[in-house]
């Protein structure tokens, strides 16, 4: 049985609770049939994880300004590139084989950008765990987590999705080649390219909002 910290934050993840919308202690209580007193225990680390904030006397989920996304992908694209370096030294076949099912099997899934986007979740928890580095795992657990405050996928901008498999795949091969700078430097494109998606499909949005400078 999950306590109620790892059941309030599996929701957010999986985009049951959305960055702005605002988090009820009583109807957690339900929702998860646990009792108050633990709720509002996890609320509040949530909170000094910066996952939840203050709307006057509510809590809401938070979202990320653009600063705050540029510093989380800089972070992410260091500790992502070195799991990559790490995998392509330390996995065992066994782990490489599951990579490459991984990919072939998300191909099924194209066109899906919601089941993709936890199928990308579970592909670079794949790559961590291969790394075989506990701490490093710890600190992407940590970033990726922080990933669920961002509203949409970038999974569903236009062709993003078939292009990324292809990077996972590069991930892939160059971990199975052992090459660790090639695996590595795919890695960080990788996330550079989903990052500038990212910024483009913001500012997308920005300009369908119609907003005035």
């Amino acid at each position: 049985m999950k306590d109620a910290y790892s059941l309030i934050l599996s929701a957010i993840d999986n985009g049951t609770y959305r960055p702005g919308d605002r988090l009820v202690e009583s109807e957690l209580a339900d929702r998860f049939g646990v009792s108050r007193t633990p709720v509002r225990e996890a609320l509040q680390r949530l909170e000094t994880q910066a996952m939840l904030k203050r709307d006057g006397r509510s809590l809401i989920v938070a979202t990320l300004d653009h600063n705050q996304l540029a510093e989380l992908y800089t972070v992410r694209a260091e500790l992502e590139a070195l799991a990559a370096r790490l995998a392509a030294r330390h996995a065992t076949p066994e782990e490489i084989r599951v990579l490459g099912g991984m990919v072939e099997d998300d191909h099924k899934i194209l066109g899906d950008p919601q089941a993709l986007s936890r199928a990308n979740r579970r592909f670079h928890h794949q790559v961590h765990l291969a790394s075989h580095n506990r701490y490093l795992v710890q600190q992407l657990d940590l970033v990726h987590r922080s990933m669920a405050l961002m509203a949409r996928t970038t999974l569903a901008a236009k062709g993003r999705d078939a292009v990324s498999l292809a990077e996972h795949q590069d991930i892939v091969d160059a971990i199975a080649a052992r090459d660790e700078a090639r695996a590595e430097a795919a890695l960080r494109r990788h996330i550079s390219m989903a990052f500038e998606t990212r910024l483009k499909e913001e500012a997308k949005l920005t300009g369908d909002m119609g907003l005035d400078e």
